[in-house]
């Protein structure tokens, strides 16, 4: 089992008209053992902008504190808040810092920038990052995500639309996936307000 695989979980993000959003299920295990079933995987970093760290847990916490700092200390030198293209060139500079030595994470990010346009990205865990125009995938049933996001996702979807093929898409995936769902919380991220929503899935 490859380490990434070691705790389970996955995150998809997905980009609407205007809006964009970002799930992840909850579990929290080792290997095939279930610990836990409320591990956060999604942070906000902004009002508008938030990361999604699937992969091995120690290392999810870890990025996140190290992300914390570094955006603080990013918005006290700057004095403006981090924009979410900024916070992807500050997770690709991190991860490649220690790329002789990697985090086992597989970071996402996911926000609307200073004209509320959507934006998401995704990194391999050396920092290499990668900024598609439709959804990204992370975890361990990322193979399944990719297939349900093709069917599910098309362009210009607005908010309620958006939840429903995010939702759909992880619910589906982690259905397939032994070592990831036990329920899922969902971001919905509009230019004036975020929607987060918990979904209940199998439990088995």
């Amino acid at each position: 089992m490859s380490i990434l695989a070691y705790n389970g979980g996955a995150v998809v993000g997905m980009k609407g008209n205007g809006c964009v959003a970002i799930a992840s299920d909850k579990r929290f295990g080792i290997q095939l053992q279930t610990i836990g079933l409320d591990f956060d995987k999604i942070f906000e970093v902004g009002p508008k902008i938030y990361m999604g760290i699937p992969g091995l847990a120690t290392d999810t916490q870890t990025v996140n504190q190290r992300m914390k700092f570094r955006t603080n200390l990013y918005e006290l030198k700057e004095n403006r808040p981090v924009s979410p293209k900024v916070l992807s060139a500050m997770i690709s500079n991190l991860l490649y810092e220690h790329r002789f030595g990697p985090y086992f994470v597989e970071p996402i990010v996911v926000g609307l920038d200073g004209n509320n346009e959507p934006y998401i990205s995704t990194f391999d865990s050396i920092g290499c990052v990668s900024e598609p125009e439709d959804f990204v995938a992370a975890g361990t049933c990322d193979d399944q995500l990719f297939g349900m996001c093709e069917a599910l996702w098309k362009p210009n979807m607005n908010p309620d639309e958006l939840f429903e093929a995010v939702s759909q898409a992880l619910v589906n995936a982690c259905d397939r996936d032994a070592i990831s769902g036990w329920g899922a919380k969902v971001y919905v991220i509009e230019k004036d307000k975020v929607t987060i929503r918990n979904l209940r899935t199998r439990m088995d």
